[in-house]
């Protein structure tokens, strides 16, 4: 019998900030997330889903770095690496532009100010490094969280998008790379 290493996504840089570290999902964050994916907290990202729907989106995450070349962070507990959610920039099939994605899986992480502070350096890294001008947020109009934390981003409401799956999104438009850079962004790395 050949034994093989645990499969990893690798090539995905790490980012840390000042509580975080924004890493690759790996297979242990699974049961994290399909945790998440079952609970209502999942409403706003096409769930409540069960473990074959949530590995299916987990692999979709996954996937988007091998085929984009890019996608979203695991945000983590710098001192403890427990995966708290995810972040970063995001444009499957069907979006209308690149995205910087968020989603806080556990409820014991909102409030703290962590999605910001992941968010932030997410967008920061598709600026900086992969040379995006602008970005956008697809919120819920029902989720008002994720609308707060736009405007605390700076983005703006910038019209409405129907997604086959989501049914209606806003489009909240964040400040220009350029318009960062001029007011002094933040560090990615």
């Amino acid at each position: 019998m050949t034994l093989h290493p645990p499969p990893a996504l690798t090539g995905v840089p790490v980012l840390e900030t000042e509580r975080l570290r924004l890493r690759g999902l790996q297979a242990s964050d699974f049961d994290t997330f399909a945790a998440f994916a079952a609970s209502p907290r999942a409403g706003f990202v096409g769930g409540p889903n069960g473990r074959t729907l949530a590995w299916r989106g987990f692999c979709s995450m996954t996937g988007h770095w091998v085929h984009r070349g890019y996608g979203v962070f695991v945000f983590c507990d710098k001192a403890t690496d427990a995966p708290l959610g995810t972040t970063g920039p995001w444009y499957p099939e069907g979006w209308p532009e690149p995205e910087i994605a968020w989603s806080v899986w556990s409820p014991e992480a909102e409030g703290k100010g962590y999605a910001h502070e992941a968010a932030t350096a997410a967008r920061a890294y598709a600026y900086g490094v992969l040379g995006w001008a602008t970005a956008i947020s697809l919120i819920d109009p029902r989720n008002t969280r994720s609308a707060a934390l736009a405007r605390r981003m700076g983005c703006v409401p910038d019209g409405s998008f129907v997604h086959e799956q989501y049914g209606e999104t806003i489009i909240w438009r964040h400040p220009s790379a350029d318009a960062l850079a001029d007011g002094g962004m933040e560090a990615y790395a």
